[in-house]
């Protein structure tokens, strides 16, 4: 069997979004499962249940699915959370030579009204000195929730993975007249916008991901091959992340982590994302996110809700 992925789809404007598959690039509904309904948000919620019946699915054996838009696996995630630097090449590309021997993992939440899914547009403030910025990062979606997680264990908490971008608005994380200096980052101006999490295109399952630390990660700005690198880089595995990320709160079914980015950022090379660019994500066999980018003055329509 090839290798398939769950998608949330939407067959038209109207109609409820509900959970199918994504093979080779075709979408194909799903048969009947018991006691799974609803779209793939539902099913990651029962995902302990949900994952012996997917297992033995084969795709291929539903109807073709036609027009369908796919719309962000994880529409609404209880926690949307992001590791921050956690890339070796990354952080020598901000100025960072060496990683502190002591150094734990660092985590920010972000609302999940950032969240986007492929082919909607990521909408720009119209403020020149925004000077807005790619990020192409894993996710990973907890399908087993847990507290105080083993690393060992980590792993049986993983639904899946999907890819996210994680747009930064430079211009704004650095506060121009903070209270006092532990004021002087604002995460949430910079990452937090609306349409500012592109998500997607679909949840690999974790059983067809032989090893997540072996993942390339790749993305292009018009084309143009901007990021290129791979999961084995980073600092912080994923079973690490989860784990460290469990000590501070109880994890959820759905809940998305997010495990930083590779070197290739825009911030590094003095660029910044423009009106009309077409930002594409692949990892591994992940699939690709595309998105679309627009100044929200020349955003025709916005974001579609």
């Amino acid at each position: 069997m090839p290798p398939w992925s769950l998608v949330s789809v939407q067959p038209d404007a109207d109609g409820a979004p509900h959970l199918a598959a994504l093979v080779n690039e075709r979408l194909f509904t799903l048969p009947a499962l018991p006691g799974l309904t609803g779209d793939l948000a539902d099913v990651v919620a029962c995902w302990s249940m949900a994952a012996s019946a997917l297992r033995s699915v084969d795709p291929r054996e539903g109807a073709p699915l036609e027009g369908a838009r796919i719309l962000a696996p994880l529409r609404t995630p209880g926690k949307l959370i992001c590791a921050g630097a956690n890339y070796t090449g990354h952080l020598r590309e901000m100025g960072i030579s060496s990683v502190p021997s002591d150094l734990e993992p660092y985590f920010f939440l972000l609302p999940r009204t950032s969240i986007i899914g492929p082919g909607e547009s990521v909408v720009l403030p119209d403020d020149p000195d925004a000077s807005v910025d790619w990020e192409a990062e894993l996710a990973v979606v907890i399908g087993t929730g847990g507290r105080d997680i083993a690393e060992d264990a980590a792993l049986e908490h993983v639904a899946g993975y999907t890819i996210m971008n994680d747009i930064s608005a430079r211009g704004h994380h650095r506060r121009a007249n903070p209270l006092a200096p532990p004021f002087a980052y604002d995460w949430l101006s910079s990452k937090g916008l609306d349409t500012f999490s592109p998500l997607g295109p679909s949840l690999t399952p974790a059983w067809a991901v032989p090893d997540v630390q072996d993942l390339t990660v790749r993305l292009w700005r018009n084309g143009k091959l901007e990021q290129d690198g791979s999961t084995a880089d980073m600092i912080f595995s994923v079973t690490r992340l989860i784990s460290a990320a469990s000590r501070t709160m109880t994890l959820e079914p759905g809940d998305v982590i997010a495990t930083g980015t590779p070197a290739g950022v825009g911030v590094a090379q003095g660029k910044s994302l423009a009106d009309g660019d077409v930002l594409r994500i692949e990892i591994g066999a992940l699939g690709a996110l595309e998105n679309t980018v627009h100044v929200r003055a020349a955003a025709s329509a916005g974001r579609r809700s």
